[in-house]
């Protein structure tokens, strides 16, 4: 996690694939659309939830 500019880094790690519905959006809200693609998002408490919630497809990286 970058602390200068409150950020994360966030990669998918697993398929979507047989996933719920809900789990899909959340990985396409994330803005993710291939597997091991890394994005960077602001550190706010909305993102953190979303990862909180499907963390068996998401991996914060350093």
């Amino acid at each position: 996690m970058s602390e200068a500019n409150n950020t994360i880094r966030i990669k998918l790690v697993k398929s979507v694939i047989c996933t719920p519905e809900k789990h899909k959006v959340m990985v396409r809200t994330l803005g993710l659309r291939r597997v091991n693609q890394v994005v960077e998002r602001p550190d706010s408490p909305g993102f953190r939830g979303i990862v909180k919630k499907i963390p068996h497809l998401l991996e914060l990286v350093d």
